[in-house]
């Protein structure tokens, strides 16, 4: 059987995935914190029909040799840690990680799960549960926990990352709670959970913990969101790329099936 049919056969697997993670990008271009996903390729292994530097005469050697490759393989997909665009919206339970350095885009508010342990996620979106607790959309706790009075009248976030709340009949504010961040050596190696949340793993190592604006963490802001960094105009460049080279492919496989049947039909 032709090489060609299974290497073209490998390119269209390969782009399928492609558009698979191109396909998810666009469809969280408007989730909060949501990082963007690339997919990243590799050749496959190589059949060697003479090895570079066979010697051909006492004096001499051949150069490069023949080698044929046989396919791609779609090897990772990394997320993209860099922040997003803020959206302004003066919610007081809003809250973003704000800094463009790389301790900043690496930077990640910590929730737990319902088994007890720990994920993180960008997405800032959080609300009060029956109990006062600071929770996200799905119930999950802010880790450390910090709960508000039901009494409370409002509820402000300083830059450093102290809760606090007025109370009635109080002119001060009341502290209730210190906001704790966490960052890792390396964020690409993190678990996509879903939900717009990260697991930790062996490969981005254990989570290196601060209050905002100490030790290299960024700030935080009140009453804003940070968005997904995704760039529909990127992603669409990179759809039509991969159903261009997907095409491609397509034909490799019809022309070396062309070839099979040519020689199948050199008895007649």
């Amino acid at each position: 059987m032709l090489r060609s049919l299974w290497s073209s056969a490998s390119g269209m697997i390969a782009q399928q995935t492609h558009l698979d993670v191109v396909s998810h990008n666009l469809a969280n271009v408007n989730t909060q914190g949501y990082k963007k996903r690339r997919a990243d390729f590799e050749d496959l292994l190589y059949q060697i029909g003479r090895e570079p530097g066979t010697p051909v005469e006492p004096n001499s050697m051949v150069p490069t040799g023949v080698q044929v490759g046989l396919g791609t393989r779609v090897v990772a997909t990394p997320s993209f840690m860099t922040q997003g665009n803020f959206q302004i919206t003066e919610n007081p339970l809003d809250w973003a990680i704000a800094g463009k350095t790389m301790a900043g885009e690496n930077a990640y508010f910590q929730v737990t799960q319902t088994d007890g342990t720990i994920a993180y996620t960008r997405s800032g979106v959080w609300d009060v549960d029956a109990d006062g607790q600071i929770v996200n959309h799905d119930g999950l706790l802010l880790e450390p926990a910090i709960v508000i009075p039901r009494e409370a009248t409002s509820i402000q976030l300083s830059r450093n990352g102290i809760v606090s709340v007025k109370m009635p009949g109080q002119t001060e504010l009341q502290e209730v709670g210190q906001l704790e961040l966490a960052r890792f050596v390396n964020p690409a190696g993190l678990r996509a959970e879903g939900d717009r949340l990260f697991l930790e793993t062996e490969a981005s190592g254990p989570p290196i913990l601060a209050q905002p604006g100490t030790d290299g963490m960024p700030e935080v802001r009140q009453g804003v969101l940070e968005m997904s960094n995704v760039q529909v105009v990127e992603e669409m460049v990179e759809m039509i790329v991969a159903q261009r080279a997907y095409e491609a492919n397509s034909k490799g496989v019809q022309t070396a099936d062309d070839l099979l049947r040519i020689a199948n039909g050199l008895k007649r």
